[in-house]
Order: C-alpha cells, then structure tokens, then sequence
C-alpha cells in the first residue's frame, strides 16, 4: 500500500534509479507503518492524503541510510550493495538529496486541516536526525562519551523519527492534543529501545535476519551502547580502548577484533544489561499510553514485534 504510493520520475535515469533500487532492497517500512498503526487507533480507513505522509517518512528514512553509508563507508545495506557501493559516492549524495526533496512532494499532501502542524513536525524532525549524525561522527573521534550523551545522540538520530511517525498518525487522524503528545513519547522511548536492539544485534544478531555484516560497529570504531557500558564497567578503559581502537587490514584480522571485543563484552555482562535496556525502553514506551481511551493492543504488538528479538 505504501509503495504504491512512492513513484519516482523516469528520467534521467541516473538520478532516480539509484532511489527506485534503495526502495526495492527491502526495508520493514517500520515508521510509515507505525504511522498508519495509530492512525487507525481512531478508527478511519488511509486515503491518499494520509499514506502519501505516511510514505514521506520512509522515503526520508532511506535518505538518510543512503548518505550514512557514504559515512559509515558501509558496503551492504539490507545484505545488498549500498548505492554508494552500486553506483558510486556523487551518485548517491544527489541521489540521497533529491530523494529528501521526493519526501517533502509527499509530505505536503496531508489533509489541509492539518498540513501545517505535520510539516512543522516533520522539519523539526529531520533536522534534529541530522543532528543525531553530525554527534554519532563527533563521537568517533572521542575518546570518552559519556551514557548521558550517547542517549541524547540517539534519541535525536534514531528515536525522533518514531516519535514524529507516531504522533504524525494521530494528527492525521485528528487525535486529541493530549493522544498526539502521548503518542510521540511512546515512539521515542521504543525508538530508543530500538536503536539499543540495533547496537546489540550490529554484534550479536544473525547476519541474514540483521541484512548487515555482523560486528561493522567494532570496525569503523563506533561507540555503541555496548562500547559505552563496556567502558563503564571495565576495570582496564584504556585496555579496552586500545583493542576496539586496533586496524585490521585482513579479513582474519578483522574477525579476530570481532571476536576479542565481545569476547571483553560477554566477560563484563554486557549483553545482558543491553536486552535488560530494552525492554525497559519498551515498558516505558507502553507507559506513555495508558490515558489512551483507545484500545493500544496494536500499539503493544508493534512493539513486541520491534525489539522483541532483542529482548
């Protein structure tokens, strides 16, 4: 239903193929899908003036994963070639930018009841993930981040995104203020339990389900969650530091740093505090609903169905 909605020119060909290809690699539509979740908590039937919004969230979603992989110099992005790795990095850079420009054309069809408080959600939102990444790159060359920071870094990249998504869906709906408000503080707290599903899954996951290779965080050096709580407990910072921070110039190498990271992360507990972190991430999320006079049942599904691999 979403992807009927997401059309791209047909020329030239070297802009949009790109976009039609990064649409086509798969994706779990996670943000459109909770926006259209609760929307139908009050009881209407999406039309093109709410999937069109709906759609808009995504669309920018893939944007942003088609530059961040030009960052992240990552190679696979849903287990295929990242745009950047497929065509090339100009390529995917205006790609990626007229892609934002595709979720503005989409955005801006919402109900004009209610188009202005949706286009000012969605501004404020994506300027606040890019915000998110400029952090999440600042603190690669850190050598300290603190819990406290790696949390508002997060909340800004991953968890905004799922709060605008939720709360979009119930302005489209024309949800009460006060539903609207609960619902953004539902999608970011299971945005945040999210990305610490995700920084779990980067090193523990199965490579097939996860749709990227296993341990990319511990190569390019990014402080994940784990990274952080590891620094946290560890009795030897520097130690640690000095083999997350180690290069490896072969496939051999590369695996063995893998492996002597979480090898340090299973000693310190780690794992277990991270899927602990999530799910009270998810309880805090179900918390933020209980003055819904709606029934949130799908709501509490969409959450399990999210994180629960990580739990």
């Amino acid at each position: 239903m979403i992807d009927d909605v997401i059309k791209f020119p047909a020329s030239p060909a070297g802009l949009y193929d790109p976009l039609r290809y990064m649409m086509q690699i798969g994706g779990k539509r996670i943000r459109p899908t909770l926006c259209l979740t609760a929307f139908g908590l009050y009881g209407g039937k999406p039309g093109p003036e709410v999937l069109s919004p709906a759609a808009a969230l995504e669309v920018f979603h893939s944007f942003t994963l088609i530059h961040d992989d030009i960052m992240d110099r990552s190679p696979l992005r849903r287990g295929m070639p990242t745009v950047w790795k497929k065509w090339n990095e100009d390529t995917a850079i205006l790609s990626g930018d007229v892609m934002l420009i595709e979720a503005y054309k989409l955005i801006v069809k919402a109900p004009a009841e209610c188009r202005s408080t949706v286009l000012d959600l969605f501004s404020q939102t994506a300027a606040q993930v890019c915000e998110g990444q400029q952090y999440d790159m600042e603190f690669e060359g850190e050598e300290s981040v603190s819990m406290e920071q790696y949390n508002s870094m997060i909340g800004l990249k991953t968890a905004v995104l799922l709060a605008c998504s939720a709360k979009m869906g119930g302005l489209l709906a024309g949800a009460p203020e006060t539903d609207c408000e609960a619902l953004y503080r539902y999608g970011y707290d299971l945005g945040m339990a999210f990305q610490v599903a995700d920084d779990y899954l980067d090193a523990y996951g199965d490579e097939k389900v996860f749709g990227k290779p296993i341990g990319g965080d511990i190569l390019n050096g990014k402080k994940s969650w784990l990274t952080i709580r590891a620094l946290e407990l560890s009795s030897e910072p520097q130690a640690f530091l000095g083999a997350f921070g180690r290069e490896c110039a072969t496939a051999e190498e590369c695996k063995a740093k893998i492996a002597q990271i979480k090898g340090l992360y299973d000693e310190l507990g780690v794992p277990g505090q991270a899927r602990s972190e999530v799910r009270r991430y998810s309880d805090m999320a179900l918390e933020a609903l209980k003055g819904l006079r709606v029934d949130i049942t799908p709501l509490r599904e969409f959450a399990d169905k999210l994180v629960g691999r990580a739990k």
